[in-house]
């Protein structure tokens, strides 16, 4: 099927999602989404055995697009509430995607980037690549991406990306293990490949396998989390401060709260 906002190589043995938003910094629109989740859908289906997640140009994705945040404050609740879950469902396909998938940073990986970023099971960045969860900036919040990043950081470190929203090094983020490897930006989709390559040596069977098991592990109590997190998740979106945080943001001004 054609996409509009990416790019897809669909291998085998080795499948290329690219974000192909150049012009937007590969910002998460609601095509993005819908194309993401049929992208993944045709990997897994497909003869691929692992897939690869990078971005077009200079960034990797710097979170969700300017028009589609703007088209968020005049929703309705069910509106809300539909998107919430969307979002949801494209995080979750990414956790739960049953092939290896390898995030290969080339840039900025901001918000619902980071979270996209978040979900591989293997994060190859640039050193010149940001990271953040920054959603509290703007009175939002990284509902959705919290109940994944708890069970790979620990309830402190999430604490502290969740609640500063503050942006961070390519160097901090695999101090925290949020990367995998950090490779020169003229290597990087080349050391994705090594890497593939090595995972294409070891078992078919068994890596489908391992993955489950881990995937398994983690289970207990998310379908709970993910739940509660779109409740949360629909319900800032309808909120004032909200409103306020997408004005402040796209008039280039700092936030008014409370006025």
């Amino acid at each position: 099927m054609p996409f509009t906002t990416l790019q897809l190589d669909p291998g085998p043995p080795i499948a290329t999602i690219t974000l192909a938003r150049p012009e937007k910094r590969n910002a998460i629109n609601p095509q993005m989404i819908d194309d993401l989740l049929a992208a993944l859908d045709s990997i897994g289906a497909g003869s691929a055995r692992l897939a690869i997640l990078t971005g077009a140009g200079k960034a990797f994705c710097a979170g969700m697009d300017l028009e589609a945040l703007r088209a968020v404050s005049t929703q309705t609740p069910e509106q809300n509430l539909a998107e919430s879950r969307r979002v949801a469902q494209l995080f979750r396909r990414l956790w739960e995607f049953p092939k290896v998938l390898i995030a290969a940073v080339n840039g900025a990986a901001i918000a619902g980037g980071c979270g996209l970023a978040t979900m591989a099971d293997f994060t190859l960045a640039v050193p010149e690549a940001t990271f953040g969860y920054t959603e509290v900036r703007i009175g939002f919040l990284p509902a959705i991406v919290s109940v994944f990043l708890r069970r790979q950081v620990g309830d402190k470190i999430a604490r502290d990306l969740l609640l500063t929203g503050r942006l961070f090094s390519a160097q901090e983020a695999h101090r925290l293990g949020l990367v995998s490897q950090i490779v020169p930006a003229d290597s990087l989709l080349a050391r994705a490949h090594e890497l593939a390559t090595t995972l294409l040596a070891n078992s078919p069977s068994s890596l489908l396998a391992t993955k489950k098991l881990l995937r398994d592990s983690q289970e207990p109590g998310i379908d709970r989390e993910i739940s509660q997190a779109i409740e949360v998740h629909s319900a800032v979106r309808a909120t004032g401060e909200f409103r306020e945080g997408i004005a402040a943001f796209l008039e280039k001004r700092a936030p008014r709260w409370g006025a």
